[in-house]
């Protein structure tokens, strides 16, 4: 009777923990979502840094175009690193290649979040800023859910994939939504 309690008592603590990469996603993105919601739409009234682009847009389009670029490179190494593709070199390389590209990638989003978040909001005036609002809000949270699979332990084998997936999806998503649509629209320029 003890062992059977003991496993319960396990298994309801296994199910708890399985919960947490959820409950991350979840607060994450609704606090950005909340934040940006709030925000006064005043975009350009406001001083923001633009690098050496002509301005803030171009700044946010191509740095989500190079965050994008790294994620796709971040694919191609984590299929190295899960042996669903086969290539040369052998070892750790693409592990750490993995790791600081997907750093570079976030930080490279990181000025596009704030500029989105509190300069611009939550877009609300058309579907593709609808569903651009809604990916960027939940982008965090799938990001802080991938971090906290990737440094715990006891999770099934699938769980990191499927959220690093789900993660480049939603990158793809913003992408499309923002970059795609204004290069399309306006012209690549810088």
């Amino acid at each position: 009777m003890g062992q059977n309690t003991a496993r319960a008592t396990g298994s309801a603590r296994s199910r708890a923990f399985l919960a947490v990469p959820l409950v991350l996603f979840a607060a994450v993105a609704v606090t950005v979502g909340s934040v940006a919601s709030r925000t006064i739409r005043q975009p350009y009234e406001t001083a923001f840094f633009r690098l050496f682009f002509s301005d803030p847009l171009h700044m946010k389009v191509w740095l989500l175009t190079a965050g994008l670029v790294l994620a796709l490179g971040q694919l191609v190494t984590a299929s190295r690193i899960y042996q669903v593709l086969h290539f040369a070199p052998g070892g750790r390389f693409y592990a750490v290649v993995h790791r600081w590209s997907g750093r570079a990638a976030i930080l490279l989003t990181l000025p596009v979040a704030y500029h989105c978040i509190f300069l611009l909001g939550f877009g609300t005036y058309g579907t593709r800023a609808i569903v651009h609002s809604v990916l960027g809000s939940i982008f965090y949270g799938t990001l802080l859910s991938k971090v906290f699979l990737v440094r715990a332990h006891g999770f099934p084998g699938w769980a990191l994939p499927v959220t690093g997936g789900l993660l480049f999806s939603i990158l793809l998503g913003l992408w499309l939504t923002s970059s795609f649509w204004f290069f399309t629209t306006l012209g690549i320029g810088i």
